[in-house]
């Protein structure tokens, strides 16, 4: 079955097993989220789960919203996101999700918005090599070659300077390590995309669904 719920990177730091091998973690808290609304094939055209997260100022929030809430028996919400799970009828409106549906040794995919690194160039945005570092030298962090002559222009790929990260990135198969639900805290294995208290997504993995 298809699980899923939202959380907050806190950063990472290490734990270690019963043979004493250190492993690198990430730190997600994860609230209780809260199911907001349902959707399926027959209203919507698609299922999916309606999740709240982390508690939000009710002055901050419009009318239609905190009706919307007012639905769920549940107080205003900052984050708002949809997560597309099977077996529907397990989630009803007003319920709570907490980070106990993972268990340790759980694969999951941790969905994060990567960190922004503003305009930069080919060197550092995709990893290009310098020229040469020498006084004589008039290229040290140039684009280089804009390709062959013939076409007049240039083709589209080619690596150019721009904005470089605050992407949405996906890291699949993860492993939980630990996940405690007395302390609202999931213990995920390596790292995840995001600055630390950015919001992720965390799913069980899809590529390794029975």
């Amino acid at each position: 079955m298809a699980k899923g719920i939202l959380g907050r990177k806190v950063g990472m730091t290490q734990v270690f097993d019963e043979n004493g091998k250190m492993i690198p973690v990430t730190v997600i808290s994860v609230e209780p989220n809260v199911v907001l609304q349902k959707k399926t094939v027959e209203t919507d055209g698609y299922s999916s789960v309606q999740l709240g997260f982390m508690n939000k100022r009710a002055n901050l929030v419009n009318k239609p919203l905190t009706a919307h809430f007012e639905k769920a028996n549940t107080t205003p919400k900052r984050y708002i996101k949809e997560i597309r799970l099977s077996g529907m009828e397990e989630y009803e409106v007003g319920q709570e999700v907490k980070c106990d549906i993972f268990t340790a040794g759980d694969y999951v995919d941790v969905t994060g918005t990567s960190k922004g690194k503003g305009y930069q160039g080919v060197i550092k945005r995709h990893n290009q090599k310098t020229g040469p570092n020498a006084h004589g030298s008039k290229y040290h962090r140039g684009v280089g070659s804009m390709g062959v002559i013939a076409p007049n222009r240039i083709r589209k790929g080619k690596n150019m300077p721009g904005r470089m990260g605050h992407e949405t990135v996906t890291i699949q198969n993860l492993v939980v390590v630990r996940a405690d639900a007395d302390k609202n805290v999931l213990l995920v294995k390596g790292n995840v995309p995001g600055p630390n208290k950015s919001l992720v997504i965390v799913k069980n993995a899809f590529k390794k669904q029975n």
